[in-house]
């Protein structure tokens, strides 16, 4: 908690002083009921002490002293706030590795499940988009408030080929890149001249990376690091989950056809070296249970947004109840 005006905190002397005044005031009540009464006839014409509730009202008066002192303050404190818009964006990995029965029933399946889960919980005004990726990045739907093409998309992956990691987080971030300049043919009419410098798409929307990784990139144009500089520049975070075990195989095919049993660990210190370039958390899921509180956790982070808000209120409320 911070304060606006942290000087008016030296009133905070009047507190102790109101203490030493009342503890005089209550010495000189004594004295004055020593002098027309006798001390040793007290105890027959009273009963009992009041004891501490006799005090309770000065300690309730001090209270309100001290809450009037700290909302003159003006405290601030960081709250989250929710987000009125924002665009999501999976970035789900198909490749052959995601075929791994590590995750039961596969790491895929396990992956699907979740993602699903997770966009019911996102906030209805959010859009939610999909890349996916394996030896190529495709965008099977673009970001929209509508669940059910996001749904059908989620379901109808399946799992085969390499993992181009960079080229899916490129292909994310084109909805934030600038809209291409028209191109005028030779003879063609002279059409009107362009702005210029293009509006980027959904610039003013802020927007996140949901990556979901069970292995290393091993092919595509883009390294992952080098599509993460770009999402830095443009603002846009990254958070990188982690799926599988290091024990995780698959079986896949070797150049003369047999089948071989290959170890696909995930590779975890990418996708950490990719969340915190640009501002994210990476996460590492195991199992399909992690992965699931990892969306949970991923839907409370997305849906609010952190602002300083004064809590005068709160002090004031106090003050009026003592």
């Amino acid at each position: 908690m911070d304060l606006q005006w942290p000087g008016l905190l030296w009133a905070f002397g009047l507190v102790p002083l109101a203490v030493v005044t009342y503890l005089l005031a209550q010495r000189g009540r004594q004295r004055t009921a020593a002098r027309f009464a006798n001390p040793d006839l007290l105890p027959n014409v009273v009963s009992r002490r009041s004891g501490w509730r006799r005090h309770l009202p000065a300690l309730l008066y001090l209270l309100a002293l001290s809450a009037l002192i700290v909302a003159l303050a003006r405290p601030q404190a960081i709250v989250l706030v929710p987000k009125e818009q924002a665009i999501v964006m999976l970035v789900m990995d198909v490749s052959g590795s995601m075929n791994a029965t590590d995750v039961q029933p596969t790491r895929l399946v396990a992956a699907q499940r979740a993602a699903s889960s997770f966009v019911d919980q996102v906030p209805a005004k959010f859009r939610v988009g999909l890349v996916s990726f394996a030896s190529t990045a495709e965008t099977p739907v673009r970001p929209t408030t509508d669940r059910v093409p996001v749904q059908d998309a989620l379901a109808s992956l399946r799992a085969e080929g390499a993992t181009a990691m960079g080229d899916a987080i490129q292909r994310a971030l084109e909805i934030k890149r600038p809209r291409p300049l028209p191109t005028t043919r030779p003879g063609s009419p002279a059409s009107a001249p362009p702005p210029s410098r293009p509006a980027p798409v959904d610039a003013d929307t802020p927007m996140v990376i949901l990556l979901l990784s069970d292995g290393a990139s091993t092919t595509g144009r883009t390294r992952p690091l080098d599509a993460a500089a770009d999402d830095k520049r443009l603002g846009v975070a990254i958070y990188a989950i982690a799926l599988g075990t290091d024990t995780g195989m698959v079986d896949a095919p070797d150049q003369s056809g047999q089948t071989r049993r290959i170890p696909v660990p995930p590779d975890r210190t990418t996708l950490q070296q990719l969340a915190e370039q640009t501002g994210g958390r990476s996460y590492a899921a195991p199992s399909s249970r992690d992965l699931k509180s990892v969306y949970d956790d991923l839907g409370s982070r997305i849906g609010f947004v952190e602002q300083r808000q004064e809590i005068t209120v709160v002090f004031t409320a106090l003050l009026f109840c003592c």
